[in-house]
């Protein structure tokens, strides 16, 4: 008898540990979150730690899964499946495939443009970005007030350092599929290709290519140290992700629970700003350990050759006065 109670409890006990992992699992709302950088990066770490707050904070009604390093496929695809509502959050720079939609997303990449971290901020978290944001809603995306920080951008390459803008001369650089960054790196001289950043590393093993540019942050996580020479640290561009909703997914969201996933992802973003540039500050001294070597940059012969080649007068019209503007408060005048 004492058996029979004691495997009764047994199994009612395993019953109940079912349930509750059953229950844990059955979220009401399934958020997928498709990234596009390697699961150690801070874009990762960060966007875990919302999911687990948010998920939280709603007594498990939404769930975010998160699926790092291109698993769902390249920008394009994951932007693609976003819009169809296959994909219910990405996370994706206005430089890359959000511009071919919303083309003044590009605009915080305009080549040399920031000279520091105060500016960057002063616009995206100022009247840049609230234009910006303005234009992705218009498109029918949901975007999150504050965007995500990868960083400044930094060229590496196997063959040499690059010093001045001739040394970008002919050079086949590996850079996102954006027509700002081919535009960019053609007006300095290079040859750039855009392949999808899952595909980089093979590449420049293979030397399809001799150089590639990315934060720090990113040359790390993904190994690219391994495969390239040099670093020169131009900050020729700096870049970072929006998080982005389907707006049919985010309707369906009862506003109590948009409001903890604002609150929350935007915490998160600032919290992940801290994390990538402290890691920045180290990475250096990690990466010159490793054997990549290492160059200063100025940045004014380069932007000279981008006024001299009619690079910034063409991006301007581009995107028009009103957004030239207000990337100019912050940056100061550029053409």
């Amino acid at each position: 008898m004492a058996k029979t109670g004691a495997r009764s409890w047994l199994k009612g006990t395993a019953l109940a540990s079912d349930f509750g992992l059953s229950h844990r699992r059955a979220a009401e709302y399934v958020f997928k979150w498709g990234t596009n950088v390697p699961r150690a990066h801070p874009l990762n770490l960060h966007a875990q730690r919302a999911a687990d707050a948010i998920r939280q904070d709603t007594d498990g009604q939404l769930e975010f899964q998160l699926f790092p390093n291109n698993e769902l496929g390249g920008d394009t695809s994951m932007f693609s499946q976003l819009r169809s509502g296959e994909l219910e959050c990405f996370t994706l720079s206005g430089v890359n495939v959000l511009s071919a939609v919303v083309p003044a997303a590009a605009i915080h990449g305009v080549g040399f443009a920031f000279p520091d971290y105060d500016a960057v901020w002063k616009a995206l978290d100022g009247k840049l970005g609230r234009h910006l944001r303005a234009q992705i809603e218009k498109a029918g995306l949901v975007v999150m007030d504050r965007i995500w920080d990868n960083g400044f951008r930094q060229i590496t390459t196997s063959t040499r350092a690059i010093v001045e803008p001739a040394d970008l001369q002919a050079l086949n650089l590996r850079v996102p599929i954006s027509a700002l960054w081919v535009s960019l790196f053609q007006s300095l001289g290079a040859a750039p290709g855009g392949i999808d950043f899952a595909e980089v590393y093979a590449a420049l093993q293979a030397r399809i290519f001799d150089g590639q540019e990315n934060p720090l942050a990113i040359i790390s996580t993904a190994r690219l140290n391994e495969v390239q020479t040099y670093c020169s640290l131009t900050n020729h561009m700096w870049d970072g992700w929006w998080v982005l909703m389907n707006r049919p997914a985010w309707e369906r969201l009862p506003p109590s629970i948009q409001e903890v996933v604002s609150k929350n992802l935007n915490a998160a973003a600032s919290e992940q700003r801290r994390d990538v540039a402290n890691l920045n500050a180290r990475l250096k001294d990690d990466l010159l350990a490793k054997g990549l070597v290492f160059n200063e940059v100025d940045p004014g012969p380069f932007q000279k050759k981008l006024r001299d080649s009619g690079y910034y007068v063409r991006w301007r019209n581009n995107f028009g006065e009103e957004a030239w503007s207000l990337l100019e408060e912050a940056t100061g005048i550029l053409t």
